[in-house]
């Protein structure tokens, strides 16, 4: 029984009901019907397994937004403002995707909400149209679909003589700055100098609950998070903040309203789904749930460490996916095993288990979406596959 109470208590704060049989994952549900396998995430709040598992409430809104008719730009607005209110900034508006926040938050720069300017795009005559970013941020196609131009900078040389009447936007890509040679402060500080709209994409940046407010605060003009990372809300949506004045007119960038947003749809579920996901997190307790996934790392510790070469570790990512994560890593060579083979077994089992492949030798493993024991089929897996290299088991 007490076990059992443990179980309970690490499901009922990662908001889904513990497992049973590994196996038995999966089946009878729409997905089984479709034929397409479930698997243990193991990965994290990535799109390519579905980001994150929206939490009952957040289910139960979509529910019952489900029911009725509203005046969608209507909706929006007052989304907004709620989201706004909750999270501390001037504005708020509910994207389809934090990439589609990009887009939104370029032309937005680009037209500062004037209708005929925002018609034209992506026609960039008379427009500012060039946005500057640091290196490549993998997300340049979300910006030149406005008919915006990247320019691409590293130092503060660079930077000075790429800004002219021409630039629209400064994109800062936060996970990034560890690596980058010219810092938030300084990037905001430019901007406002030279009188252009900053950009900060902060999508999988919480926890912690203050990063929600803080970069507006830093100075940024417009802020993107993802909707359905570490808030659990709509995997489909994202949130931009910041400037009032930019915000009203990013609002009238996507669907329903036509122009380059109008594939950018965002339903009245989602809408009203993400609205429910920002208010459970901003009073959620999130040391508590912080508190399970180390237990959960540390589960995997010490069965995966008990495998002769293999080091573990736990691993808190500085920015973005600011959570504890394990992480294992052997000599290849010695061990007689790739990590490579070992992601391969892993997805090739029953059920599969998808973790991320970080270098030679190395894989990290993400507990944050895993639900009730999941850690424990994972942590199993992980030391048999590794206990069967060839080092560990000739004569």
């Amino acid at each position: 029984m007490k076990r059992r109470s443990v179980l309970q208590a690490v499901a009922a704060v990662a908001g889904a009901p513990s497992l049973g049989v590994a196996s038995e994952i999966g089946k009878g549900t729409v997905y089984a019907r479709l034929g397409v396998k479930p698997l243990i995430n193991g990965m994290g709040t990535v799109t390519v397994v579905g980001g994150s598992l929206m939490p009952p409430e957040v289910v139960r809104a979509m529910e019952e937004a489900s029911r009725h008719f509203v005046y969608v730009p209507d909706l929006q607005q007052k989304a907004g403002a709620r989201i706004a209110e909750l999270v501390g900034v001037p504005a708020a508006m509910v994207t389809a995707g934090a990439a589609s926040a990009i887009t939104v938050a370029t032309a937005a720069a680009m037209t500062k909400g004037d209708p005929k300017k925002i018609a034209q795009l992506p026609d960039t005559t008379g427009l500012p149209f060039e946005v500057i970013q640091q290196g490549r941020s993998g997300y340049e196609a979300q910006i030149l679909l406005t008919g915006a131009r990247v320019i691409t900078v590293e130092t503060r040389e660079e930077l000075d003589r790429a800004t002219s009447e021409r630039t629209a936007m400064m994109f800062f890509l936060n996970y990034a700055e560890p690596n980058v040679k010219i810092k938030r402060d300084e990037w905001v500080r430019v901007a406002r100098e030279r009188g252009v709209v900053s950009f900060n994409d902060a999508a999988a940046d919480v926890p912690p609950r203050e990063h929600l407010s803080q970069y507006v605060r830093e100075g940024f003009d417009l802020v993107a998070f993802s909707g359905g990372k570490g808030l659990r809300g709509p995997q489909s949506t994202g949130l931009l903040l910041g400037r009032k004045d930019l915000i009203d007119g990013a609002r009238t960038l996507i669907a329903p309203h036509g122009g380059i947003g109008r594939g950018m749809k965002v339903s009245k579920e989602e809408i009203v789904g993400l609205v429910a996901a920002v208010e459970r997190y901003m009073t959620v307790d999130l040391e508590a749930e912080h508190r399970v996934l180390e237990a959960k790392v540390e589960h995997l510790k010490e069965a995966v460490g008990k495998v002769k070469g293999v080091t573990v570790e736990t691993h808190v990512p500085e920015i973005a996916n600011h959570v504890p994560h394990f992480v294992a890593t052997w000599d290849e060579t010695a061990l007689g095993l790739t990590a490579k083979q070992v992601h391969e077994r892993l997805q090739a089992g029953d059920p599969p288990i998808y973790v991320l492949l970080s270098g030679p030798g190395k894989l990290t493993v993400s507990v944050w979406m895993m639900q009730g024991d999941e850690h424990r089929v994972v942590a199993r897996r992980l030391r048999d596959i590794l206990a069967t290299a060839p080092s560990l088991t000739s004569p």
